[in-house]
């Protein structure tokens, strides 16, 4: 079993507040956010839709690696976007869309196994399994080839 940790610190009330973001590994420590960075698109801080989509494009990803591996294929490279909607409902906001956008080089693969596996990895990747509730959770993969071909 792998248990990973953050931890945030928040000062101030509501819109005024600001907090900061810290992860066990130090990739984030003490990293701002606040209001301004969440909903006004501020610089410099970061938020929870951004961590959210880092997270889930890093997992998808490793999740197709994986999956490539499985099938007897390597990736050569492998880039991925996730791009999080945060949508007002009612008086409070939910997140209604997910967008993965990916890039890969696999040598000796043909477009349709390579969608297959990319499907596999985004129903199979923890994450998307957690974000199970988010209403749209979409995919667009593309079958990169190889330099010299």
């Amino acid at each position: 079993m792998i248990e990973k940790s953050a931890s945030v610190h928040w000062e101030g009330q509501g819109k005024k507040g600001l907090g900061t973001i810290s992860t066990e590994t130090g990739a984030l420590k003490q990293y701002p956010y606040g209001f301004a960075s969440r909903f006004e698109d501020a610089r410099p801080g970061t938020n929870p839709e951004e961590i959210l989509a880092a997270a889930h494009a890093a997992c998808f990803t490793m999740a197709f690696s994986f999956a490539c591996d499985k099938a007897g294929l390597a990736t050569t490279d492998v880039d991925t976007t996730a791009s999080v909607r945060l949508s007002k409902q009612g008086e409070g906001f939910v997140i209604d869309r997910i967008a993965l956008t990916m890039q890969a080089t696999v040598p000796g693969i043909d477009d349709a196994t390579f969608q297959e596996i990319a499907a596999a990895a985004k129903r199979d990747c923890p994450l998307s399994k957690a974000l199970a509730s988010v209403p749209k959770i979409t995919l667009v993969a593309t079958l990169r080839p190889r330099a010299g071909s």
